[in-house]
């Protein structure tokens, strides 16, 4: 998968799509927000762009210190190793620590996405979701500008008294429409044509 070559055709067409969805901007807002949230043995990026972010957090110990950041104790066992599916546990320990933390699972990336850096958009995004919730959450954990994510919307639920639910049924809303203002003056009678000025 890793040693796969270059794709012609359809494959390319679709790959660079998927390409141009990757946002640099955003990437340095999350390699700032990363590198506020982590340990300073996380580090940095050693080169900018796509391939650079990617190499970053491959081998999923940034990511892994990014969730226990935030959520401590998320991923129990950090460990560094170059064995290709030694690193692939790790992402996948933080994708299950994130969906535990409160992201979607339809938000979150696949551990391929990352690892052969096929869609790095959708790691982007699953970061930036895990962002917006960790400035909702508002427990303390974030560091970093909290103007870099978008809040999320949280449930505001309502408890109405019976009497206000009642009160609501015998109202016809808008959305039934409105006879106000309904008359039958200007009709002609049925069977006569328009009469177009």
């Amino acid at each position: 998968m890793a040693n796969k070559g270059p794709s012609y055709g359809l494959s390319r067409e679709v790959q660079l799509k998927i390409d141009q969805k990757y946002n640099p901007e955003l990437e340095n807002i999350l390699v700032q927000w990363i590198i506020s949230q982590c340990p300073p043995e996380c580090g940095r990026p050693e080169e900018e762009g796509k391939l650079g972010f990617q190499k970053w957090l491959k081998d999923g110990t940034v990511l892994s210190h990014l969730i226990n950041s935030l959520a401590p104790k998320s991923v129990a066992k950090i460990q560094t190793s170059t064995m290709a599916f030694k690193q692939m546990e790790q992402v996948s320990q933080f994708l299950k620590a994130c969906e535990r933390y409160g992201i979607a699972a339809a938000d979150l990336f696949q551990t391929v996405d990352l690892w052969e850096g096929k869609d790095m958009a959708t790691v982007q995004r699953t970061l930036m979701n895990l962002g917006g919730l960790a400035v909702t959450k508002d427990d303390g954990c974030f560091r970093g500008d909290p103007n870099w994510f978008p809040k999320k919307s949280m449930e505001n639920r309502r408890a109405f008294s019976q009497d206000k639910l009642k009160e609501g049924q015998s109202v016809i809303g808008l959305q039934m429409g409105t006879n106000k203002g309904a008359s039958q003056s200007g009709m002609t009678g049925y069977g006569m044509p328009r009469q177009i000025l």
